[in-house]
């Protein structure tokens, strides 16, 4: 008889039909898309995706600085934007010289139209992502494997910075 291993409530059988791959790519799927922009119950609670979050707040509360360092959740989404944008570079072999992740959190405040466009910027950068996943994954290789987990881990690390900082910009 097949194992079986849960994901979002249903079972999946591991068999010859489906690949250990296979199942990763899906799952990872699953955690991207509750990360991003739809919560299956893995591990965040129904309407705290990432791009949920961020439509429910106004650009003046974005700007807030939330920490001792001055960044905003701005700040917190253009880091996090630049760091997908940084990993698909990687993918697609376009990384060249050195990465000023400074520049990265340069974002502190912006106009309810820079906001706007910061969030379809990161969506869009998202979506990427997810093309990425789905048509070029390479589940053999190590590197690949671990760039795809680092944008789950430090995406949630982001999400749950965001989350903190709500407290103090409502």
């Amino acid at each position: 008889m097949p194992e079986s291993t849960f994901v979002n409530g249903d079972a999946m059988k591991l068999s010859t039909e489906n690949t250990v791959a296979q199942h990763f790519e899906t799952t990872l799927l699953r955690l991207l898309e509750e990360t991003f922009e739809n919560v299956q119950g893995a591990f965040l609670d129904k309407g705290t995706s990432l791009l949920q979050t961020l439509a429910s707040l106004s650009s003046e509360q974005a700007s807030v600085p939330v920490s001792e360092s001055g960044a905003s959740i701005a700040g917190h989404v253009e880091h996090t934007r630049f760091y997908l944008a940084v990993l698909l570079d990687a993918a697609h072999g376009k990384l060249t010289g050195t990465i000023d992740w400074e520049q990265s959190w340069q974002v502190k405040t912006v106009t309810p139209e820079k906001w706007t466009a910061l969030q379809a910027a990161l969506r869009e950068t998202y979506q990427q992502v997810l093309t990425l996943v789905k048509t070029e994954g390479n589940w053999e290789d190590e590197e690949h494997v671990g760039d795809t987990m680092a944008i789950l881990a430090h995406t949630a690390y982001h999400l749950g910075a965001i989350r903190m900082a709500l407290a103090v910009v409502r």
